[in-house]
């Protein structure tokens, strides 16, 4: 049984209650065997962290990891224009290949930035399940299911085969979803038929909720609701597990009907800002007892996977809106972007807190820099000022991905040459 002992970091465990402590971390097998102030034992590997936070990785809750090969190359534009004259012209030419590079370098960055596991509604899922596996990484995988033209049941077989096939793949570190894509691609019939054989098969759901508005007017003109009345009244939060992403445009009846859901809200303040959206409701819906992680979205909208980005939005758009400094502060959340999106991705019991029995997944940031010092408060100076090239090691499942910013799972050089060929080709002329 391979050992790991990491000595010498302050520690946040992100438990409820726990305060910042310097200690040692040993990791056997995989899994947090203990947490000591001083932990004598010998070990095949040890880690001097003096200087350095360990903390748990970050959980990006919502993303599209192979739109990377997409990044900046459509910005600050109107939503639709975005979408409609360089996403989806630029996604249409993306072959399987394609979309296991643009993973590849969604995870490249991620791990460098400490990010450990993540979330992630695509097609050609077969290819993004394989980028986690040989990366190393954590994720809980969906083939988006978009029903507004008959493809043969094409699409919903895929979904299917990517749970039958990659459940419980790369030593445990894959889970899978069914990924209806939003309310307005999946009319009442399939996504009733979804939303009854995830029940049945107790598959969670990962959806897009009332991402703009032009969306909420849609969904309103063609049945007279909002689009969260439109998936209660479809029975989705019905003893289904539910990751929810975006969920702005929220009525104080629509989160009513959210309380008490199994699952939750991926916030994706970075995309949603970029973009014009707008601000999700985030303080109402925790005043409601409904758990909200963060996410970035693709690096197509939000340009970077780089979840400290979204720590900050997210904290610093709820003190904006609210007039109240006080709201969101920085503990919560540095939670959300941990153990509360691990809640999201049904993960919670494995990993998001740093706990004897867990699952090894966690970071060293280096503090050694001038941004990151004094250290007064650990929570609020890693979550104000801290970003995703402080980290120094990423840890999954107790292998080491990165070290001393050297990514050890890949071959950067390799990831690096294959994005550049193939994004040229993708928006060559658009």
């Amino acid at each position: 049984m391979n050992s790991l002992l990491i000595k010498g970091c302050s520690i946040l465990t992100m438990v409820q209650g726990d305060k910042p402590f310097v200690g040692d971390v040993l990791i056997e097998g995989g899994q947090i065997t203990r947490i000591a102030e001083s932990i004598e034992q010998q070990a095949d590997s040890v880690i001097d962290a003096k200087g350095m936070a360990a903390m748990p990785g970050l959980i990006n809750a919502h993303n599209h990891a192979s739109m990377s090969l997409l990044r900046a190359f459509s910005d600050d534009l109107k939503l639709m224009d975005w979408l409609d004259k360089k996403m989806l012209p630029a996604e249409a030419r993306m072959t399987k290949e394609d979309i296991y590079w643009g993973t590849m370098l969604g995870t490249a960055e991620m791990i460098s930035s400490g990010t450990t596991a993540f979330a992630d509604m695509y097609v050609h899922m077969d290819a993004v399940a394989q980028a986690v596996v040989d990366s190393g990484m954590r994720a809980a995988l969906t083939r988006g299911l978009v029903f507004l033209e008959d493809d043969g049941g094409r699409r919903m077989s895929e979904a299917l085969a990517l749970v039958e096939n990659w459940t419980g793949a790369g030593d445990g570190r894959i889970t899978t979803m069914l990924g209806p894509h939003a309310p307005y691609t999946c009319p009442p019939q399939p996504l009733s038929e979804v939303i009854e054989l995830a029940r049945n098969r107790r598959i969670p759901l990962h959806i897009h909720l009332a991402e703009t508005v032009e969306e909420v007017e849609k969904i309103r003109s063609r049945y007279g609701q909002s689009p969260t009345e439109y998936l209660h009244e479809l029975g989705l939060f019905a003893d289904n597990h539910v990751l929810l992403a975006h969920a702005v445009h929220l009525t104080r009846t629509d989160v009513s009907l959210l309380r008490g859901m199994r699952g939750g809200v991926s916030h994706n303040p970075v995309s949603n800002l970029k973009l014009g959206c707008g601000i999700a409701p985030v303080r109402e819906m925790i005043a409601q007892g409904i758990t909200v992680g963060l996410g970035t979205d693709g690096a197509g909208s939000a340009t970077t996977l780089d979840m400290f980005a979204e720590i900050k939005a997210a904290t610093w758009m709820q003190k904006l809106e609210s007039g109240d400094p006080t709201v969101l502060p920085a503990e919560q959340a540095l939670r959300m972007a941990t153990i509360e999106s691990a809640k999201l991705l049904g993960i919670d019991a494995q990993v998001g807190t740093l706990e004897v029995g867990k699952r090894a997944d966690l970071i060293l940031i280096d503090l050694d820099k001038p941004h990151l010092q004094p250290i007064h408060d650990l929570h609020s100076l890693i979550a104000y000022s801290a970003t995703g090239a402080d980290v120094d090691t990423t840890i999954v499942n107790g292998q080491v991905l990165m070290r001393n910013r050297e990514l050890l799972s890949m071959s950067w050089e390799e990831v690096k040459s294959e994005a550049a060929i193939r994004s040229a080709r993708l928006v060559e002329g658009l």
